[in-house]
């Protein structure tokens, strides 16, 4: 195994245990982030800052960065539409920037993170698939902090970022269906309580409680499941909790 291939598992191992430590997709983002920047710091570099972009058909945005600076830096893109990781996301390109304030690529921009000291950028896409775009920016106060080492070190990253990034976002997916599912089966308790309640004080049926319920619900235009957790607590003198087994 080659230098380069050990550290591309190397980052492979630990973007996997990230994500699977992290106790929510923003968490594990920031970490990302902090990796990837100090993947590229070096002695010839200096510190270096990132940030992650992420592109929506209608909404772009970062949505992670190692640094205050970093993300403040990242964000002034989106005032002039354009910059090195909007235009790497967008057109699936590398964009590097070897000395910002001599560049004629993105004149707004190249001045506005100049008052910021930056004097080099790298843009790198982050492949996701599907409508929405990705993109790694990396920065420093260096200029051509970034040789053709470091670019491919990042390049390799994205890709590596790419694969643990899709993880992650299933895994939030995942998450909040499991979140949804035992809201549901909350309410859904609660209201079975209810109807026996009815069913009891009525002599009805379960489908005629149901109905009691779901008319209340509507006469006083409040949810069905707060209806159902009033009839509990009236009948009990006191709130009802649910239980599961988790």
């Amino acid at each position: 195994m080659s230098e380069a291939q050990r550290v591309e598992s190397d980052i492979h191992n630990v973007l996997l245990d990230m994500v699977m430590d992290s106790e929510d997709v923003s968490t594990f983002l920031t970490g990302l982030t902090q990796l990837a920047a100090k993947t590229l710091t070096s002695k010839a570099s200096g510190e270096v800052l990132c940030g992650l972009t992420l592109l929506r058909p209608r909404t772009m945005g970062t949505v992670a960065s190692s640094s205050e600076l970093a993300r403040k830096t990242d964000e002034i893109q989106y005032a002039f539409d354009d910059g090195p990781c909007l235009r790497a996301a967008r057109e699936n390109v590398t964009v590097h920037v070897r000395d910002v304030p001599n560049d004629t690529r993105f004149p707004d921009y190249r001045d506005a993170v100049a008052e910021h000291g930056i004097r080099s950028a790298l843009g790198i896409p982050v492949p996701l698939g599907g409508e929405s775009r990705a993109g790694l920016d990396f920065y420093s106060t260096v200029t051509n902090a970034f040789d053709d080492n470091a670019v491919a070190a990042a390049e390799a990253f994205a890709l590596e970022a790419s694969k643990s990034l899709r993880l992650a976002v299933r895994m939030a997916q995942l998450s909040d269906a499991s979140k949804h599912l035992e809201a549901a089966m909350q309410s859904r308790t609660v209201i079975d309580l209810a109807a026996g309640i009815i069913m009891a004080q009525n002599r009805c049926s379960q489908d005629e409680a149901v109905e009691i319920l779901k008319s209340a619900s509507s006469a006083r235009n409040i949810k069905l499941r707060e209806v159902a957790s009033a009839v509990v607590a009236s009948a009990h003198q006191a709130p009802t909790n649910t239980h599961f087994d988790k």
